[in-house]
């Protein structure tokens, strides 16, 4: 399969539409990983990302016939545009189907590129669903985003570019992973040709269906997929790319969402650009990777996939950064409810530490349990330390710094313990962002529950985040379990939530 992988890209005319991008030296990266930090700029393409390589490829091996009646894609971004930008230039007419979630700007880009958009589904999978069945309708050729040859022969023709632009060989490649597509093109030519780079797959931890395929020698369904880095959110890898990577994938790595925030920064303290999540996927896989082993002195390469990024979303990334540079740390404190402990609780960390978070509301005469976000320069050593000194001192410590809810909703409402509320369960919920997804919420909500709590942010995703109390009687639990499952929308339990307990959880 490599072997023909390889004499594809060969002849692959990807450059009637793509550019080759530079490769760039990363200096300040290179000086803090100790090791010589390159980026392959697929960022700087035409439409922001690499699947135009792989999109025109396959649409050349068109037949006549084929080109006149058209194609179809399934997409909620980078392969829609890469379709509808290699059509535009063929003169072929491309239908686009996206999820209704797909934020505006997208939606729009592939319309300026002459693509006809439809919308429907909430999902990836529904708009596939719906594009396959259109296809068989209409007679379009489906464009597939990863599993198919020629698709995976175009991305191929990254690797062959930094053949070309790197003096000698890598020692390590990092490529982020969704459906397979790109690391199965690249990994392909760069193990026939270089066969000691060590080629490194790198996933979010709640996305890694390529890491769980490998593990379990076929590939698996994931049962939910997170979707911050949505250009990798896939739930099943495909069976080209995975039969590739168990041949040349030497290793997998997840990383959390903090980190890809951070490597999103690192670009761009590099670059000056702004890579979008699953742009920067591998760059932060790349900084793991030198964590774990502790390596210096390679040269190493990072694919910076993409930058279609929607501009609200950079305050979401922001304000994690720190947490993913591991230059701040969160606890929940618990202080004395008289005048002058704040001071004095300031004064034990010390004046070289920095607060960044403070808050706090009155609910009790006796203690006050605080959030509060410590600048650390010493990484999670630092941040153990901390802890230790506090509890040392008498303190009751919570250490939030890896909760999900506190970062995305606890930080935004410390508001204090309500009162006389009975029968709470807390639930943590991915709402899709179209119309009418709230009121979904609250029309298959029984008329005996009363919601307690409500929080909802949004980052410019597909989906909104929201933070639910509900009250509901003991003996009405079983059907509360069936409303969730009917509803559809991805759910987390947060009653054990220490962040819940600490400070919303109401009292008598």
């Amino acid at each position: 399969m490599p072997e023909e992988i390889l004499r594809r890209v060969l002849t692959v005319p990807v450059y009637d539409v793509a550019e080759q991008t530079p490769l760039e030296k990363a200096p300040l990266l290179s000086k803090r990983l100790q090791n010589q930090v390159w980026l392959k700029r697929e960022d700087l393409q035409p439409v922001f990302s690499f699947k135009l390589r792989g999109a025109y490829n396959r649409m050349v091996h068109l037949s006549e016939e084929q080109k006149a009646a058209g194609v179809i894609a399934a997409s909620a971004g980078n392969h829609a545009q890469g379709v509808a930008l290699a059509a535009s230039k063929m003169g072929i007419k491309a239908t686009i189907v996206m999820p209704r979630t797909t934020p505006p700007i997208k939606v729009n880009a592939v319309r300026n590129l002459g693509g006809h958009v439809e919308l429907h589904g909430d999902t990836y999978d529904e708009a596939s669903a719906f594009a396959k069945k259109l296809s068989e309708e209409q007679r379009l050729t489906f464009v597939h985003p990863y599993d198919d040859l020629d698709v995976i022969a175009g991305q191929g023709t990254i690797a062959l570019e930094m053949l070309r632009q790197h003096s000698h060989p890598f020692d390590v490649i990092f490529i982020a992973v969704g459906g397979g597509g790109l690391i199965s093109g690249i990994a392909s030519v760069i193990k026939q040709v270089s066969p000691q780079t060590r080629i490194i797959g790198v996933e979010p931890e709640d996305a890694a269906c390529m890491t769980r395929a490998l593990e379990a020698g076929e590939r698996v369904v994931l049962d939910q997929v997170g979707i911050f880095a949505d250009g990798v959110a896939v739930a099943q890898v495909g069976e080209i790319p995975f039969r590739i990577a168990q041949s040349c994938v030497d290793e997998m790595i997840t990383v959390k969402t903090d980190e890809i925030c951070a490597a999103v920064k690192d670009i761009f303290e590099d670059t000056r650009a702004i890579a979008e999540p699953a742009g920067a996927v591998a760059l932060a896989g790349m900084k793991r990777f030198v964590e774990k082993y502790g390596v210096s002195g390679l040269e190493m390469a990072a694919i910076v996939s993409g930058a279609n990024m929607n501009f609200d979303r950079l305050r979401h990334i922001s304000e994690r950064t720190e947490l993913g540079e591991k230059r701040e740390a969160i606890f929940a404190v618990t202080i004395s409810e008289q005048p002058g402990s704040f001071k004095q609780f300031c004064e034990l960390l010390g004046g070289r530490r920095a607060i960044t978070e403070f808050n706090y509301r009155y609910s009790d005469p006796n203690s006050a349990v605080v959030f509060v976000g410590v600048r650390t320069e010493g990484g999670q050593a630092e941040r153990q330390a901390i802890k230790t000194q506090l509890v040392e001192h008498g303190y009751a410590v919570e250490d939030m710094t890896d909760n999900e809810m506190a970062k995305l909703h606890l930080r935004y409402m410390v508001g204090g313990h309500a009162k006389g509320v009975h029968n709470e369960l807390l639930y943590r919920f991915e709402f899709p962002e179209r119309p009418g997804a709230l009121l979904q919420f609250l029309t298959q909500m029984s008329e005996e529950w009363n919601i307690s709590l409500f929080h909802y942010r949004n980052h410019g995703a597909a989906y909104g985040r929201v933070l639910v109390g509900v009250q509901v009687p003991p003996e009405q639990s079983a059907d509360f379990e069936v409303y969730l499952k009917n509803l559809g929308y991805r759910y987390a339990n947060e009653q054990d939530n220490p962040g819940y307990q600490l400070f919303l959880r109401p009292t008598e």
